[in-house]
């Protein structure tokens, strides 16, 4: 390698060091690239469906989502805020009643099958030490954990400017593509229009999949719940809802506070809620995400779970959000990029190369 070679690699890896340094920022702007995407999808059917200018239309879908938001705030949000605290409030007695039905049940296999001089311990309170202390140190825990929440405003700070910024991008588009497009060499630039315009129609499709996703989920979870009788049903719907965003992880969360709850009732209430959320993910996973993502976007569950993870653990909280977006984007890019403008060209010049060997005279 010469000279200008060494140099290059040297931008290279300073670049890559300094993206990696700047993690946070980029996941923040991709965060609002998002969301100004799942903004724009109205915007769009106004413009082509109903004829309005693109002004017009923003301006209508943004007031629409005002008033939207206002109104939940008024019917939904006290509501759910309440019962949530009760549910809060719920879990460390439902800790406890866990822990007594296993320790009763942990007694009755010690002594039918070792006996009671077998030496080993007859009850949970004295292999875990108390129970007490257990639904305790949960309790302290939720109430920490509600307080930190409570004071998270370097998080609420970050929200507003991600919304601010996904509005500034939804209201001119057209210029910050333009920007992007203008970084990349001269003559890949209507290449990289098209590709950024596969990614933009990758995600959307996505959202449009997810938020009907969700909306069944929450509707499902809404109505077995109310035949089984636990409460509170609302805020336990808006959760599995919410919480359907993030695969794998996101169902089995919300299985704990409706289990939680029914637990107080009786053991086999808390059966059914488990059986009710299973049979749910199982409908929401083979028959509505199917339905909803025909010719849309198509992502291997494995490939979910281990995108979740490994963004997790690399970006926090905040790339476990963004995991399926992060995914979304970078299977058209690899499929875009890396497969049909590099792969493909290698495979097509090596098919060039063999041809021309097997027509040039031997010696």
């Amino acid at each position: 390698m010469g000279f200008g070679q060494w140099l290059g690699l040297l931008v290279l890896l300073a670049g890559l060091l300094l993206l990696w340094s700047l993690k946070g920022v980029l996941l923040v702007l991709f965060s609002a690239i998002v969301l100004s995407v799942a903004l724009n999808l109205p915007v769009r059917a106004l413009e082509r469906h109903w004829g309005w200018r693109r002004s017009w239309a923003f301006l209508a879908v943004l007031l629409g989502l005002s008033v939207a938001v206002l109104i939940g705030s008024v019917l939904l949000v006290p509501p759910f805020v309440k019962e949530f605290r009760e549910l809060i409030e719920k879990l460390p007695q439902a800790m406890n009643t866990l822990l007594e039905l296993i320790d009763a049940n942990y007694r009755a296999v010690i002594l039918n099958i070792y006996g009671s001089d077998s030496g080993l311990p007859e009850s949970l309170a004295e292999l875990f030490r108390t129970r007490t202390d257990v639904g305790n140190a949960l309790e302290r825990s939720l109430q920490g954990l509600l307080g930190l929440v409570g004071n998270l405003g370097g998080g609420l700070l970050k929200v507003v400017f991600v919304l601010v910024l996904a509005v500034m991008l939804t209201a001119q588009p057209k210029p910050y593509q333009a920007l992007a497009i203008r970084l990349a060499p001269s003559f890949y630039r209507r290449r990289l229009k098209v590709v950024l315009g596969n990614c933009d129609s990758a995600l959307g499709n996505w959202m449009v999949g997810l938020l009907i996703s969700s909306f069944c989920v929450a509707g499902m979870a809404g109505i077995g719940l109310a035949v089984l009788g636990v409460q509170p049903v609302v805020a336990n719907a808006l959760l599995a809802g919410l919480l359907n965003v993030i695969p794998n992880i996101g169902p089995t969360i919300s299985t704990v506070f409706p289990g939680s709850v029914a637990l107080l009732d009786s053991p086999w209430r808390a059966l059914a809620v488990v059986v009710l959320y299973l049979g749910i993910q199982n409908v929401e996973s083979y028959l509505i995400t199917p339905v909803v993502m025909h010719n849309q976007v198509k992502l291997l569950p494995g490939l979910a779970l281990l995108s979740q993870f490994v963004f997790a653990v690399l970006l926090g909280p905040l790339g476990l959000l963004m995991a399926l977006p992060l995914v979304v984007v970078a299977q058209v890019l690899v499929r875009e990029v890396l497969i049909h403008d590099v792969m493909d060209r290698w495979l097509l010049g090596s098919a060039v190369g063999a041809a021309t060997a097997r027509e040039a005279p031997e010696d």
